[in-house]
């Protein structure tokens, strides 16, 4: 006998927007989407079909649901106005990371012995431990092995005891630059150095942020929608909300990805420790929503969630570093929503290089940021270095558009994004690149503007305010002279 088909996660909308309308016209699907709730108890039946409310935002608004193929049928004739979309995932926003295509082997097929590989900080000789190592034998065909090294900066590849690495790529945990080498015979290379981040040699992100006292973004709220943020003696988080369904709405800290709480400094470090490392508005009220499981996406619903949460708490600015899933009615329900009420929504254009900017930065109601960085401000020997894209600067050359930042005609501003330094937990520092670390730069250049104009931080929380900002931010931007399908209005400069 042929088993019934599973039950899918879908979402469940109003026929506009992310509630049902109180009206009369709308006053049945409202007691309709009232009576879904989450619920411990057997699963609703829909005819020959069932249905499981796992999460809801809000009474009358969108539910996560599990449906039978059967039940999606009913629930269809049973109530046509209601929409029935499909849960989808979204990633971070950071550069990817070079994937194997094969593992090594001998000439005979059998895996190769192991090469033993340590890695160590310059100067101190402290090791590198927890970082991902990538060792490509044929960097062509993406032949080799990676892994992950130990509490002593050591790692057993099994690449072979004598083996030619042509490509080495090195992403540290925290403290050092990414690393990319080329052409290291073993075993004599067997040791490989790592360059510490020197507090001293300003990165892209603080070469790019005005001298200013440090007040910025003084009664301003930013919203991070992400992996979670923190704990780091460099953020000062106001509260927050995970998201993620089957998690503890509380634990809102960063979920080991570490992601959230670099973007989280990229808009708002404090400049404590070490001196002079802060983010583009330190004194902005943080808000931090998780939305990401640990190692997985992050579900339209629980944006959907956070982005109604950070509304109601009060954010003027939202930043979703994070895309490439599909278009999907609920995310851009959530964020027309957060526009109605006055908030802007900022989201990385993605990190493919393509003509064609990701979900939900193409959204039509958020504000798209690229990526672009500056020769210099990064070690030669680092991965940043790997990412230099055209078009170069106009007039200044030494800048440029990141090779992996998405392009397209919905571009509305760009930030740096090219070896960044920003916050790791616990009280630690890390380089990343990508148009997510862009994003949050434009967030907190928007918020440090925002602090500086009461009379638009002020202004009734509708459509008419959020347009106001949006207005301010982008005649504040100037061109870096990319050409606008790269920048956008540019970045700002003020």
């Amino acid at each position: 006998m042929p088993q019934a088909p599973h039950a899918q996660r879908f979402l469940l909308l109003p026929p506009r927007g992310t509630q049902t309308s109180v009206a009369p016209a709308g006053a049945h699907l409202g007691a309709l989407m009232a009576s879904f709730q989450p619920m411990a108890a057997p699963p609703l039946k829909l005819g020959k079909g069932k249905m499981k409310v796992l999460d809801s935002v809000h009474e009358n608004g969108i539910k996560l649901v599990e449906l039978t193929p059967a039940g999606v049928a009913q629930l269809r004739q049973e109530a046509p106005g209601l929409r029935i979309v499909p849960e989808v995932f979204y990633d971070t926003a950071e550069a990817p990371m070079p994937t194997l295509a094969a593992r090594a082997k001998t000439l005979a097929g059998a895996t190769p012995a192991a090469a033993t590989l340590r890695f160590e900080a310059s100067g101190s000789g402290l090791p590198v431990r927890g970082a991902t190592v990538i060792a490509f034998t044929d960097f062509a065909q993406r032949i080799g092995a990676q892994g992950r090294t130990l509490a002593d900066g050591s790692i057993k590849l099994a690449i072979g005891a004598s083996a030619l690495i042509e490509r080495l790529y090195v992403y540290p945990h925290d403290s050092c630059w990414p690393l990319v080498r080329k052409n290291l015979q073993l075993p004599q290379a067997a040791v490989v150095r790592l360059r510490p981040i020197d507090f001293a040699e300003p990165d892209v992100l603080q070469l790019f942020r005005a001298k200013l006292p440090g007040q910025e973004g003084q009664g301003v709220k930013v919203g991070i929608v992400d992996t979670g943020c923190g704990p780091h003696p460099d953020l000062l988080i106001a509260g927050g909300l995970n998201t993620v369904y089957g998690e503890d709405p509380s634990a809102w800290e960063d979920n080991g990805d570490q992601h959230g709480t670099h973007v989280a400094g990229i808009v708002a470090a404090r400049g404590t420790a070490p001196a002079g490392m802060r983010g583009l508005a330190p004194q902005v009220a943080l808000y931090a929503y998780r939305v990401f499981a640990k190692g997985q996406g992050a579900s339209n619903f629980a944006i959907t969630k956070a982005i109604d949460q950070a509304v109601a708490d009060g954010c003027d600015v939202i930043n979703m570093s994070l895309g490439g899933g599909p278009s999907d009615p609920a995310t851009s329900s959530a964020i027309a929503d957060a526009r109605a009420a006055g908030v802007v929504v900022l989201c990385a254009s993605g990190n493919d290089g393509v003509d064609a900017v990701s979900y939900p930065g193409a959204d039509a109601r958020a504000v798209a940021v690229g990526a672009f960085g500056r020769k210099g401000s990064f070690p030669k020997d680092s991965v940043s270095a790997t990412n230099l894209g055209k078009p170069l600067g106009k007039p200044d050359k030494a800048n440029f558009m990141a090779s992996f930042s998405n392009h397209g005609p919905e571009i509305d501003m760009a930030g740096p994004g090219v070896g960044v330094v920003s916050t790791v937990p616990a009280a630690l520092w890390a380089v990343m690149d990508g148009t997510s670390m862009a994003c949050p730069a434009v967030a907190g250049a928007l918020a440090r503007l925002l602090s500086a104009k009461p009379s638009l931080l002020n202004l009734p929380r509708d459509q008419a305010r959020s347009d106001a900002i949006l207005t301010m931010a982008l005649k504040a931007a100037r061109a870096l002279g990319f050409g606008p399908q790269y920048e956008g209005n540019g970045w700002i400069m003020k």
